[in-house]
């Protein structure tokens, strides 16, 4: 909605820290740099109109927004998945209001966009996250008619951004020059080793390099780039010989960061790694950790564990598994969780993941045999040996000889740990 040059993005229903709420209220107030605040929009909803693979079928979809206390989050994926977009607008970014604390999707329309690329430098920009009550009678607008739920694929490609996340940490940083040098010449397809302020090709993985699938996944940067200070570039540990990686690509902006995150390959989407698949804990951790979650930023593993009585393994388990729905995100930048609340039903992404429902379909029909380190599971007319040792376990299945693990574990793995572990849920 725009009105006298301010502009209003409309909610959808969401939740806040009082529960559900139809149209909530999280912000109104004026941002500090206007024009940098508009591109880091539209980059978000350039990711979320997006589809980097096969590109000739068409989506748009509303953004997520997270009133975090001190600051609001603005989150995306692509339509194909395999790009995930987050603009963190911080403290130092608002000027005149203060965040609340909630979640809810936002529609960023075709009238929106244009308005926000109108912005100028000298224009001012109010932004109302959510209508008060003398405003719900704009919801009516033809601006924001549109409303689009959020699919069941973004809710996994959540779960898994945030758990891959926590296993990267800061292999470079640009000067902005040299990162816009790098995305003007179109980045190369691969692995990219640190050299300086600079990132050069190198054909093999190696400790300390980063992995770059499908660099045209990058182009919503090119919105805000003329207005970074940097690019910090995240990757996890590397290690000779291993498959290609998630990276994420951040542009250090005045009072905010614009984070892109890329799946290992253009064709693979998040809401298929199956990372989450490795270490969910159990139900009963993951509610006394929401218990303890109050929308907090940043979301200090220690001081829940001391909170809950659990050991900090356990906690980030029942983390992980709260990222399952939605709940728990991950601030590389700030090598943090944070909480945010999706509007969706607890375990809709657990029952929505295949794999894992096929999992508890044959723990339940009595399918899995445990005989020491060894177990076999049947499925349908077909018996699997899954070797066990230790932490790992191996599976003589399609599914694991084609990714051997480097996309979760199979559903015969899964059996065969809910099995052992006892999981009744």
């Amino acid at each position: 909605m725009i009105v006298d040059d301010r502009i209003g993005l409309e909610t959808s229903g969401g939740r806040t820290a009082r529960g559900r709420a139809a149209h909530p209220h999280f912000f109104s107030g004026f941002l500090t740099t206007p024009r940098v605040a508009a591109a880091g929009l539209l980059a978000v909803a350039d990711v979320a109109a997006a589809r980097y693979y096969q590109p000739l079928l068409k989506a748009s979809l509303d953004p997520v927004v997270t009133g975090n206390g001190d600051r609001l989050r603005f989150e995306s994926f692509s339509a194909c998945g395999g790009v995930y977009a987050r603009l963190d607008v911080l403290e130092d970014g608002l000027d005149g209001g203060e965040p609340g604390q909630g979640t809810t999707n936002v529609d960023v329309n075709n009238p929106l966009r244009l308005a926000l690329s109108r912005i100028t430098g000298a224009d001012p920009m109010h932004l109302r996250v959510g209508p008060d009550e003398l405003a719900v009678t704009t919801l009516d607008s033809p601006l924001v008619e549109k409303k689009v739920a959020l699919p069941d694929r973004w809710l996994r490609g959540f779960a898994e951004t945030q758990l891959i996340a926590s296993g990267m940490d800061v292999r470079a940083e640009l000067p902005a020059a040299e990162a816009t040098r790098l995305l003007r010449g179109r980045a190369p397809d691969g692995w990219l080793m640190p050299s300086g302020r600079a990132l050069r090709p190198t054909g093999r993985p190696a400790p300390g390099a980063v992995f770059l699938g499908g660099p045209d996944r990058l182009a919503a940067l090119a919105r805000v780039m003329r207005h970074a200070a940097a690019l910090r570039v995240y990757g996890p540990p590397v290690t000779a010989g291993c498959p290609p990686r998630s990276s994420a690509w951040e542009a250090v902006l005045p009072g905010m960061r614009l984070t892109l995150m890329l799946s290992p390959r253009a064709a693979r989407g998040f809401s298929g790694e199956g990372a989450v698949l490795d270490d969910m804990g159990s139900a009963e951790d993951a509610e006394l950790v929401s218990v303890l979650l109050a929308w907090e930023p940043r979301i200090d593993v220690a001081d829940l564990a001391d909170r809950s009585g659990m050991p900090t393994d356990r906690v980030r388990a029942a983390l992980t598994r709260l990222g399952t729905d939605g709940r728990v995100g991950y601030d590389a930048a700030e090598a943090a969780h944070f909480h945010r609340e999706l509007p969706f039903r607890a375990g809709r992404a657990e029952r929505h993941n295949p794999r894992l429902r096929d999992a508890r379909t044959l723990v339940e029909a009595g399918a899995v045999t445990v005989d020491g380190d060894a177990a076999t599971v049947r499925s349908g007319d077909r018996v699997y040996l899954v070797s066990r040792s230790e932490r790992s376990l191996g599976c003589t299945c399609t599914w694991w000889t084609e990714h051997r693990g480097g996309r979760g574990p199979c559903k015969h793995v899964l059996a065969v740990r809910m099995t052992t572990r006892g999981d009744d849920e």
